[in-house]
């Protein structure tokens, strides 16, 4: 296990840190970027070795096309963007990585409202939707620096396959240890089931411990989950949770269809679980510009506050 002593409290600058390491640890690593490291954090990888960076500029089509030749000659590929944009070359990921299952790590940063200031043309709320739907292909998204790290640490060095890493920017909740494990198909049970069981992911874990939380204040135990794993999924534990349960709630900075909403709906229904699904997510809107990240999950409706009293009012026909 490789342990990473930082000070990183981002999503971002953890990425930078875990890639220098892998960069470190294996010479065949080499990251991508589609003209905006300081902004992603790989601007870390490029300083450390010049020599296996690759700034392909703003086009990322030629980002993914690139990298996708460099895993076919061997070499481990990690290309960055933002979420929003990686986006753009949807076609060339299912056309060129998933369908020859090239080693390629695909690393969205800025996902879901992460991207607060620069408003809904920025903000990707769809990214899961459209890789978890991709044959082949890992989703993960880590909740903190120290899951990001952990994950894109052993993703980039013992992972042979295409997936995609979704991260935020700055605000990443403090949940995780350093030195703790995330493998994938896996979970994290932090609080278990009770009245209520919540699953999150990324920084909306944060907000689901909160909710949690506050659900106790109002005399519902809750229990919180994190799928960091959202492809392949620990169904296990899904079924295992919402059993225990008497409501299942999803909580994301996604939109409720093709999220984990979805996933966690689907699986309790290909296992005959019967638990309603109460999905909180980004529904048929987009998102905003606000002054800060708080601000913009105030104006979404994702406070703390707002979705433990959506969820009581579920309770009480429980």
């Amino acid at each position: 296990m490789v342990v990473i002593v930082s000070r990183a409290s981002s999503y971002r600058r953890a990425l930078g840190e875990a890639l220098v390491e892998a960069g470190r640890l294996s010479k065949d690593v080499i990251v991508l970027d589609a003209d905006t490291p300081n902004s992603t954090g790989t601007a870390a990888f490029a300083r450390k070795y010049p020599g296996r960076f690759v700034n392909v500029g703003i086009s990322e089509q030629d980002l993914v096309t690139t990298a996708a030749g460099l895993a076919i000659a061997g070499k481990v590929a990690v290309a960055s963007a933002f979420a929003m944009f990686l986006m753009r070359a949807w076609e060339q990921i299912r056309n060129t990585i998933a369908r020859d299952g090239l080693n390629v790590k695909l690393v969205g940063t800025h996902s879901g409202l992460q991207d607060f200031m620069d408003g809904a043309s920025h903000q990707c709320l769809e990214d899961i939707a459209l890789t978890r739907v991709l044959p082949g292909f890992t989703v993960l998204a880590p909740a903190d620096a120290a899951a990001t790290k952990a994950i894109v640490l052993d993703t980039v060095l013992n992972h042979p396959g295409p997936a995609y890493i979704r991260l935020g920017r700055d605000n990443a909740p403090t949940i995780y240890d350093e030195g703790e494990e995330f493998p994938i198909g896996g979970s994290k049970v932090l609080e278990d089931a009770g009245d209520v069981v919540i699953f999150s992911y990324g920084p909306m874990l944060g907000v689901s411990e909160e909710v949690a939380k506050e659900l106790r204040r109002r005399g519902v135990l809750a229990g919180v989950v994190d799928l960091y794993s959202i492809k392949p999924a620990d169904s296990a534990t899904i079924v295992k949770q919402a059993t225990k349960a008497g409501l299942v709630v999803t909580i994301e900075d996604h939109r409720v269809v093709g999220g984990i909403g979805s996933l966690v709906a689907e699986v309790l229904a290909d296992t005959a679980t019967p638990r309603k699904v109460l999905r909180v997510g980004v529904g048929e809107v987009f998102g905003a510009s606000a002054r800060s990240y708080e601000q913009l999950l105030q104006y979404m409706g994702l406070t703390p506050s707002r979705i433990s009293s959506i969820i009581m009012g579920e309770v009480r026909w429980a």
